[in-house]
């Protein structure tokens, strides 16, 4: 089983800036397991600029659990499966620092990266570049990436899926290669 997460933040920087939304779908196949979605409230200003990005509000967060609240049980639905992100360095730096910031264990699990498997499987030729927005329309997502949370992960999903389809013909037959043809640039 496969777990798509996507954050959105107050900025770019893990231990600096705060997470403000999380979602994420468990998915194995083409069918859908479950899925998280939630708000968070950063305990820090959201400025304008990502509000003009996200749409989301210092208003919206502000009766919103905090992190610190939402992790575990977050860290527990990601826990049944590989984790998948698109540009997953950036999502596993902060989930990884904000349990760090409150004592929290991340577990060992695999982690896929949706960019790197996408830089090795579709070619130059097909896309200008390999953003979530990007590799959406060309595998003609249902959902269209927003800059919210759960869009985003679904439309990762489907990225994902595509992803699969190519990397199959290349021998990759299991997570352990799915996560070494991924790394291997």
């Amino acid at each position: 089983m496969f777990v798509v997460v996507d954050l959105e933040t107050t900025g770019m920087n893990p231990e600096t800036d705060r997470i403000t939304e999380i979602a994420a779908v468990q998915v194995r196949g083409e069918n859908v397991l479950a899925e998280f979605s939630t708000l968070v409230n950063p305990e820090v200003e959201i400025s304008e600029f990502i509000t003009r990005l996200t749409g989301i509000t210092n208003e919206a967060v502000a009766s919103s659990p905090s992190v610190e609240h939402v992790l575990p049980t977050f860290v527990e639905f990601a826990r049944a499966g590989v984790l998948v992100a698109h540009n997953a360095p950036f999502d596993v730096g902060f989930l990884r620092a904000a349990c760090a910031r409150y004592g929290l264990r991340w577990p060992t699990i695999p982690v896929v990266d949706t960019v790197a498997l996408a830089r090795r499987l579709v070619s130059p030729t097909e896309v200008e570049n390999h953003k979530l927005s990007t590799l959406a329309g060309l595998f003609n997502a249902k959902t269209t990436p927003n800059h919210r949370a759960l869009d985003d992960a679904r439309a990762t999903v489907t990225v994902l899926q595509h992803l699969l389809a190519r990397a199959a013909p290349m021998g990759v037959r299991n997570v352990d290669e799915l996560c070494a043809y991924a790394e291997a640039l």
